[in-house]
């Protein structure tokens, strides 16, 4: 019988034995490095659940020979705190430093409580290891951040998760006794969304469901059966990833509000980080749509920022909001030929000098070179308004921002009329 989770049974014990991050534990990465001479100064772990932020902290205090005690910010407070930094001075010279305070879902501090930390860590009466998969410079306060070393630990790969499940049925007892054989790992590495545990979690129902003295024979479709959930074709790395974002954009692109979110839910079905996502929509919001609705990025750019802060599943819920409201938004590309046109100009176009009346004069050698002589002032002139030249005479009149037939563009090319009569400037 099997008591203990089998994500539980196969934790890490040491850094050889981690799975991915080798970006922080690798050959002369920082986290190994930090082994390596002996030293933990407080830390804050950031990244998505199940990559092993908890791990993490339990190997480098185990290698370090340093005991840490294990709080929930969700129902541990400040007096808990406080107890633990007590007994360490009761300990006096039997404590082997400072106590390592390991606060998982830090992010859930308020931050009255996150600066009552503050002393401690300054002092260094504590070490704290902060493990959050919010945002840190949205929901930890500046304070605490400057006291502590940031690391960001990444989603698991396809490929950190097949290694990940081959030791697994390698290693693991239980697993061993039945066997496990993994011909097919895509759904219930998918299933697992970037998650080690519960990828592990998903393949000991696996092992709980099967029956009979035959060896277990791991296939999508038993996944699928198991888990009572359809497998969504979908490879984070591969073509169909950028087949579908691309289907996505286009979809938005071409105002089809339902395409563009059965795109979207094909991404988040299968695993897509949903910052990507975000990410997309902030470049869309500014190519696609543009000046016909400038509203459009500032609502992109919120979705971006919620996304962040909420982490799946919520994050759907802004997502879906920003993808409709792109989708249905009147549409525009003229910013985007706009600086594509003057980044295609010559070279030497580029080049060109700045004209003497736009310049700033600073000193009195460049009021006296003639710096900024002649330049009128916008604002003394009726309207705001006053018909000078603001490009270099070598470049010439040119026309790179042709506003669209859009509600707003039309306005705005009514005013480059009323002004210059002629469009452009």
């Amino acid at each position: 019988m099997m008591h203990q989770p089998l994500a539980e049974r196969l934790r890490p014990q040491n850094l050889d034995t981690f799975v991915g991050q080798k970006h922080l534990i690798g050959p002369d990465k920082p986290l190994r490095k930090m082994l390596e001479y002996g030293t933990l100064p407080s830390l804050i772990l950031w990244g998505p659940p199940g990559v092993g932020k908890t791990t993490l902290a339990f190997i480098l205090c185990r290698t370090l020979n340093r005991k840490m005690h294990h709080l929930s910010a969700v129902t541990a407070g400040v007096k808990d705190i406080r107890d633990i930094l007590l007994q360490n001075q009761r300990a006096g010279l039997f404590q082997q430093g400072p106590p390592v305070v390991f606060i998982d879902e830090i992010h859930r501090f308020s931050k009255s409580q996150q600066d009552s930390l503050l002393h401690a860590v300054e002092t260094g009466e504590m070490t704290l290891i902060g493990a959050t998969t919010e945002n840190p410079s949205f929901e930890l306060n500046n304070a605490l951040l400057s006291r502590c070393q940031v690391f960001v630990l990444e989603a698991l790969t396809e490929e950190d998760l097949n290694q990940m499940l081959q030791y697994a049925v390698e290693n693991d007892p239980e697993l061993k006794k039945i066997p496990v054989v993994l011909e097919e790992t895509k759904a219930l590495i998918a299933f697992g969304l970037g998650d080690a545990r519960k990828t592990l979690n998903n393949l000991e129902l696996l092992v709980r469901h099967h029956s009979g003295n035959d060896a277990l024979i791991v296939k999508d479709e038993l996944v699928e059966l198991v888990c009572q959930r359809k497998f969504a074709a979908y490879d984070k790395n591969g073509e169909m990833h950028y087949d579908i974002i691309s289907a996505f954009i286009k979809s938005i692109r071409g105002s089809a509000p339902q395409a563009s979110l059965y795109w979207l839910a094909r991404m988040l079905k299968g695993g897509e980080d949903p910052v990507f996502i975000a990410r997309r929509l902030l470049i869309s919001a500014s190519e696609d749509i543009g000046l016909a609705n400038p509203t459009a990025l500032v609502i992109a750019n919120a979705t971006f920022d919620a996304v962040h802060k909420l982490g799946m599943p919520e994050a759907r819920i802004p997502l879906a909001q920003c993808t409709i409201y792109l989708a249905t938004s009147a549409k525009s590309n003229s910013a985007y030929a706009a600086i594509n046109a003057v980044m295609a100009e010559a070279e030497e176009l580029l080049q060109a000098p700045v004209p003497l009346h736009l310049r700033n004069a600073p000193t009195k050698l460049m009021q006296n070179l003639g710096y900024g002589k002649e330049y009128q002032y916008p604002h003394n002139f009726p309207n705001n308004f006053v018909n000078q030249s603001y490009l270099p005479p070598e470049v010439g009149l040119k026309n790179w921002y042709v506003p669209g037939e859009n509600p707003r563009e039309k306005t705005i090319r009514y005013d480059i009329l009323k002004h210059w009569n002629r469009e452009g400037d």
